[in-house]
């Protein structure tokens, strides 16, 4: 929303208009500081812990497949939106590899991005079921500015002669990552974009550092009626400016005699410094039938923004493919029904 959209509202007060203008503000500067990072919100909670860690690449079925399409503040103009596709495959009997892609576009801003992974499971202890996971990602991301969407305003009746080109940055980066599993519980801890980058030249003053530290942990809580339940929590700390957010999620999983099942859940997204003030907050449900998954999520923002858009959508398709049993048990996926592993 520009000046010229934010004026032809007569029921706004300077008053309200200062706040609108803050509140976009606040959400530039929070997609400014992501630049060249894949965004997370729920998509992990697809049944697709890979989103979070290349330290889950390998584990479940042989080959899984996910694809997510996201819509984020929908009915506020040029929102961001985002599409990503990711997929990994166990290599032998005791490692994994990934691919995931996205194009991610938010106003005249585009990002797309491509990561390739690796992982290797260790078995710590047979009989307790302990695991132990190293994942390594290289990530290629590009930033670019969509000047062709300029136009003159009201306000700026000219476009700046020194704006000649698309502004366009690449950047090659890497992730690392450990995961430890007992039973049903689990914990990763990953380093997301371990080195800085290039500054971009056509900004007088730029953060070049980009590290994304994540903590992600859940349980899963196995019933006698073919159901499950699973607390879990994601927690992101952006070293650049050291803004920090916790995920609360819980699911509710039931399989039936085919080995397919449905889940429901929530998730409640808080900034670290606004101690139970959630950020974003919102119902999930999905569907495995056969080799096809379905699921979706909506989120709503929790601020004054909320005025202004009807919440944030999330889809994601995918299939589970060449299902069979892996010789090595720190391949098993944590979801067991009959002989089919889910990561």
């Amino acid at each position: 929303m520009n000046a010229d959209e934010l004026n032809r509202h007569p029921k706004l007060t300077p008053m309200k208009k200062i706040l609108q203008y803050l509140f976009i503000l606040v959400a530039v500067a929070q997609s400014y500081g992501q630049e060249l990072n894949l965004p997370v919100w729920t998509q992990y909670l697809a049944d697709n812990d890979f989103v979070v860690s290349p330290t889950f690449a390998g584990i479940g079925d042989n080959f899984r497949i996910r694809a997510n399409g996201l819509t984020q503040w929908v009915g506020i103009k040029n929102a961001p939106q985002n599409l990503a596709l990711y997929g990994d495959i166990r290599l032998g009997n005791r490692s994994g590899a990934g691919l995931s892609a996205f194009v991610d576009r938010n106003g005249n801003t585009r990002q797309s991005g491509v990561k390739f992974s690796f992982a290797h499971h260790l078995i710590l202890d047979l009989k307790s079921q302990q695991y132990l996971s190293f994942g390594l990602s290289y990530n290629i991301n590009s930033f670019r500015i969509a000047i062709e969407n300029f136009n003159p305003t009201y306000e700026n009746p000219t476009i700046d002669p020194r704006v000649t080109d698309d502004r366009s940055v690449t950047n090659h980066n890497f992730d690392v990552g450990a995961l430890y599993r007992i039973g049903e519980f689990w914990v990763s801890a990953n380093a997301n974009n371990i080195l800085p980058k290039d500054a971009d030249p056509f900004v007088g003053f730029e953060p070049n550092g980009l590290l994304n530290l994540q903590i992600y942990s859940g349980y899963v809580i196995k019933k006698s009626n073919y159901s499950e339940f699973e607390p879990s929590a994601f927690i992101q700390l952006f070293t650049s400016d050291g803004r920090s957010t916790t995920d609360l999620n819980f699911k509710y999983r039931k399989y039936n005699g085919n080995d397919d099942f449905y889940w429901i859940g929530a998730s409640a997204r808080f900034v670290n410094d606004q101690t139970m003030i959630p950020l974003n907050i919102g119902p999930m449900a999905g569907l495995k039938k056969s080799i096809f998954y379905i699921s979706y999520a909506y989120q709503i923002t929790l601020n004054d923004l909320t005025t202004y858009n009807t919440g944030t959508h999330a889809v994601t398709i995918g299939f589970d493919l060449l299902q069979s049993l892996s010789d090595c048990e720190c391949t098993r996926g944590r979801y067991r029904q009959g002989n089919k592993l889910y990561q």
